[in-house]
Parts: structure tokens; sequence; C-alpha cells
């Protein structure tokens, strides 16, 4: 069976504090700005896409995205386990990117420059780089570009090529690498210090506690529906009493619910629909918010 985390268990690394971390614009500019080697004015980061679920991906995942003053847009996430077709996972972020602008009425010729950044907590190449960057380049002449826009980044916090990228990013990609006890040491980096307090004032947060335990409970709920089919009717079963208990509890951190809110919660037996609740919820800063939305 999965353990159930604590909050203060985890590092940058775990996928929710990552999340949390660079929902700070301060934290995600100080972060682009070390990987891309470009001073950035500000960030804007989308709370409203930072928590995702849906089949396709078979699970759930917390992205960081971004757009900086010229527009260009950033989806960040973390990779602590090797999984199967990282390139075309990639192409279906930057597919996912490119369609929803397109959506949003920006003509082709006015796409802005976008880029995934994947990092990585393995080599994903096994070349021992820190970073691998890949852009659209033409085979038979290397000096001709496509210059569609698009930038895929890998960082590898198991690189060994220090001499060929800077300091600040390498210092950064071993704050990543490490465990509890070797997190809370001294970098001599002042954006890793930045990153040290900004944690333990998450870990110290009741309101971070309570979106943890959500964000727990939907990868409970992910990991019963990955078990074998004769045992996970029951456990889905089980989890839907549960999903239900944990977002009415959440809830009630914005105050009383109303009875109306609280019996379609009881009501409902469908784990998608609940599960989509739960997101509303984690992202959501009051209980009006909640319901216009759900």
């Amino acid at each position: 069976m999965r353990r159930k985390h604590r909050l203060k268990e985890l590092t940058i690394k775990d996928n929710f504090m990552f999340g949390a971390v660079m929902m700070d614009e301060e934290n995600c500019k100080g972060l682009l700005e070390r990987v891309l080697e470009i001073p950035i004015e500000r960030v804007e980061v989308s709370r409203e896409k930072s928590i995702v679920y849906h089949p396709e991906y078979k699970g759930v995942r917390l992205d960081v995205y971004a757009k900086d003053e010229h527009q260009s847009h950033y989806n960040v996430e973390m990779q602590v386990e090797r999984k199967a077709a990282l390139g075309k996972r990639s192409r279906y972020y930057q597919s996912q990117m490119d369609m929803e602008l397109l959506l949003s009425g920006e003509d082709y010729s006015e796409l802005p420059n976008t880029y995934v950044i994947f990092i990585c907590d393995f080599d994903p190449f096994g070349e021992e780089k820190y970073r691998y960057v890949f852009e659209m380049q033409c085979k038979e002449s290397k000096h001709t570009n496509l210059e569609d826009g698009r930038t895929i980044l890998f960082l590898n916090t198991h690189g060994k090529n220090e001499s060929e990228v800077p300091k600040e990013l390498v210092t950064f990609l071993r704050y990543v690498k490490a465990d509890l006890a070797e997190s809370e040491e001294a970098f001599d980096d002042p954006y890793v210090e930045q990153l040290q307090k900004f944690i333990r004032k998450v870990k110290r947060s009741r309101e971070m506690e309570e979106r943890f335990m959500i964000f727990e409970e939907m990868l409970k709920e992910e990991h019963a529906q990955g078990l074998e089919e004769g045992r996970r009717e029951g456990l889905v079963e089980g989890c839907v009493s549960t999903l239900k208990e944990t977002l009415l509890l959440f809830l009630k951190k914005f105050g009383e619910v109303p009875n109306e809110i609280s019996e379609q919660i009881q009501l409902q037996q469908e784990t998608e629909v609940l599960k989509h609740w739960m997101k509303i919820a984690f992202q959501s800063e009051t209980l009006d918010e909640f319901i216009q939305k759900m």
C-alpha cells in the first residue's frame, strides 16, 4: 500500500511542494532566469492551471504554468521517476500550450515563444549533462533553424559537466537532488536560501497542510484505480466516501458550508466529478469561488 506522506517530510522535488513553491512568482522567475540564462522582469503564474487530472495522462500532476512580460509561455514540471516516452510527453505538453493559445484567438504568426521544462532527478539521456536543450534545426544544415518559437529543456540533477553550465544552475540542481536532511544544509546561494525559507513557511502553514491532504487523497484514489479489477470496486467505493469527507473538511476552513452544497456533495457517487470538485477546492480562495465553479 502506498504510504501516506506528511507535509513536513517533503523536499522541493516532491510534486506538491514544487508546485507550492513555484506558485510564488519571485521563486518562479528566479528558476526561469537560471535555467534559460536570460533576465526576466516579471512572470505571471497561472493558479488555475496548476493541477491537472486527465485520463490520457493517467495521473495527477502539478505543473507550473507561467508567462513573462514578453508573453513567452512556460510549462515547468518536476520528474522524480523515469517514465516512458518522455520526449513524446513533452510533445503533448507543447501541443496543449499551442492549442490553448490558438483557442484564445492568437494568430499563427503571433504565437509567442513557448518553453517546456522538465526537472529530472535522473539522467534522461545518459550523457551526464546538467541541461539538455532541444530546438528545431535543419538536419542538412546545422546553421538553419526553423525558428518556430518552441524550446524543450530537460534538467538533470545527476549531471557532471559543471564547466559548461552556470554555477547557479548546478547549485539549484544539487539542492533538488538533496534528501530531507541535506536540503536544510547551507548551499551558499541566495536563491536556494530563498527557496529554503519559503519551504519552511509552507510547512508551517495550516492551509497548505489542508491542500496537501486533498492532493494526497487524489493520489490515493488514483492508486486504487490502478489495482486489479477484482479488488478495485471495493476500494474505489471507499475512496468515494473519503473524497467526500476530505472535500467537506477542506471547505469548512472557508466557513460554514451551506446545506444544499453539503447535500450535493454527499449525493455525488461519481469519482470523476468528486475529483473535479477537489481540484476546484484546491484552487479556490473562498467558498463563493468554489460554489461558482463547481
